[in-house]
């Protein structure tokens, strides 16, 4: 039994609106090649990916994923994926997973979607065209996130070297996409290690809280949660949206909103929200300790039910 499973997904023949038979996703060999050298993931990582937990043997928030993959795929001018055959791909990598896994023992499901090889690509008056590689991998999800989740993050803030108004003037930049230049975020978060923490938290040149490297910023005051707006450059998160839907229908308040790192300290707690760890509180900011935070199992719980359904 792999520890991973992969599936190849043809995206060369969309299944329409409302296709499940699984035609067009295929089950690939871990142990042989997949890209080709060519690839313009591995030459400029040049394509888009989404990370879903599978939890109970089933992946979770699949429409909002789904929904940022497309605007992804918007913002890099690829074809916009065929969402039934995502859909369906997704559907049978868990029935596979399930079938040969401990479904308690949660699980990442990775979505990844490039622009192909190099020597497809065709230029012409009316723009580029490409050839999409697709695929779709599971495995397991390891310790990090319950550890995470239970032990919390400490964490600085790093500048991340551009203004909040950057995406608007230079939608080129791709801020907001999730793309698979990972580059920069793997070595904020080697730095984190270096300086003896888990994570850090992005600023802008204005000072402005941002977002981690994996995950977005939510700090709660009393019954209100608090996120950085979405059009400063950041990834709208999924986990984010889910728990202020449900924060919602249950009374609390919630805003999108500039942030500064003294507001942070003024918060009666703040965490970090991502698909694999759902919640991690701060349990640090800038050597500053967060002793007693408000509603600590509280908002694990808030998130938990809008992710899981719990």
């Amino acid at each position: 039994m792999s520890e991973t499973l992969l599936l190849t997904v043809d995206v060369s023949n969309p299944q329409g609106a409302g296709a499940r038979d699984g035609a067009g996703v295929s089950v690939h060999d871990t142990s042989t090649p997949l890209l080709y050298a060519d690839d313009l993931a591995a030459l400029r990582g040049d394509g888009i990916f989404e990370t879903l937990l599978v939890a109970g043997g089933t992946a979770r928030n699949v429409e909002r994923h789904l929904d940022r993959f497309e605007r992804s795929a918007k913002a890099l001018d690829l074809p916009i994926p065929d969402r039934a055959t995502w859909e369906s791909a997704i559907e049978q990598a868990q029935t596979l997973w399930a079938a040969e896994h401990d479904v308690d023992a949660d699980a990442v499901m990775r979505l990844v979607y490039s622009r192909g090889r190099e020597r497809d690509l065709e230029h012409s008056g009316e723009g580029e065209s490409c050839v999409p590689t697709a695929y779709l991998t599971v495995a397991p999800a390891g310790e990090r996130g319950p550890r995470l989740r239970e032990q919390g993050v400490s964490v600085i803030t790093v500048d991340r070297g551009y203004s909040i108004d950057l995406a608007a003037k230079a939608p080129w930049q791709l801020l907001g996409a999730k793309t698979l230049s990972y580059a920069t975020n793997m070595a904020a978060l080697r730095h984190a290690a270096e300086r003896g923490v888990d994570d850090v938290l992005y600023t802008s040149s204005e000072g402005v809280v941002l977002e981690a490297p994996r995950a977005s910023v939510v700090a709660v005051y009393d019954k209100t949660l608090v996120t950085t707006p979405p059009d400063y450059g950041v990834l709208a998160g999924t986990t984010v949206a889910a728990t202020f839907a449900l924060a919602q229908e249950e009374g609390w308040r919630t805003e999108t909103r500039a942030m500064r790192t003294p507001d942070l300290i003024k918060a009666d707690s703040v965490w970090l929200m991502s698909s694999l760890t759902l919640a991690a509180r701060v349990t640090s900011l800038n050597g500053y300790d967060y002793e007693n935070p408000l509603r600590p199992r509280e908002i694990p719980d808030l998130v938990r039910r809008a992710v899981l359904g719990e």
